[in-house]
C-alpha cells in the first residue's frame, strides 16, 4: 500500500473513532478497561506531508461498564474531571516513517499534566477523503499526576488503543 494523503484541513469522524484504556489492577490480577465515547479533533496536512493536529477527549464520556468506579475516576483521585475536563494529544509533526507507519511526535496533557510523548501509528486506511489510523502504547499514570494506589493494587502503565478515522474537509 502506498500512503498518499491530500494536503489540506482534515476533521475527526468521531462516529468511526475510538479510543480506550487498558489498566492492569487488584495486583495485576484484573484488567480494567473503558472507552471514551466522546472525541474530538482534526489537523493539517502540509505541502510536505507532515501533519500537525489536535485529538481530544471528554474525561466524563470513560466508560468502564462500571459506574461507581466511572464517578472514582472522574473524581480527584485520579482524572478530576471538575478542574481538568478534558485530555488533549497536540501533534507537533507526523511524519510518514515507512510504507504504512507514522511517527507522531506530541504534547499530552492530563489532569493539567503535560508531557511530550511520541508514538508509531499504523496506516489502516488511506484514500482521497478519508485516512483511518491506528496505534497501542502505554502511558504512565503518575507522571500525570493519577497517583491513587490503594493497597498498591495499581502497578505498571496503562495501555491506549486508539483508532482514529479523519476525513477531508471541505474547503
Amino acid at each position: 500500500m502506498t500512503v498518499a494523503v491530500e494536503t489540506g484541513t482534515w476533521q475527526l469522524d468521531a462516529s468511526a473513532s475510538a479510543v480506550a484504556l487498558k489498566h492492569r489492577t487488584m495486583w495485576g490480577l484484573v484488567a480494567v478497561k473503558g472507552a471514551f465515547a466522546s472525541v474530538a479533533g482534526g489537523g493539517e496536512v502540509g505541502p510536505d506531508g507532515s501533519a500537525t493536529g489536535t485529538l481530544t477527549l471528554d474525561v466524563t464520556s470513560l466508560d468502564t461498564k462500571n459506574a461507581k468506579r466511572d464517578t472514582h475516576l472522574r473524581s480527584a483521585d485520579f482524572f478530576d474531571a471538575e478542574h481538568h475536563p478534558e485530555i488533549t494529544y497536540v501533534v507537533r509533526t507526523a511524519t510518514l516513517d515507512g510504507v504504512d507507519t507514522v511517527r507522531v511526535t506530541g504534547q499530552l496533557t492530563v489532569r493539567g499534566i503535560s508531557r511530550p510523548h511520541t508514538l508509531t501509528a499504523r496506516v489502516e486506511r488511506a484514500d482521497g477523503d478519508t485516512v483511518t489510523l491506528a496505534a497501542e502504547f502505554t502511558v504512565d499514570r503518575d507522571e500525570f499526576g493519577l497517583g491513587w494506589n490503594q493497597l498498591g493494587m495499581m502497578r505498571g502503565l496503562t495501555t491506549v488503543t486508539a483508532t482514529l478515522r479523519f476525513v477531508r474537509a471541505a474547503g
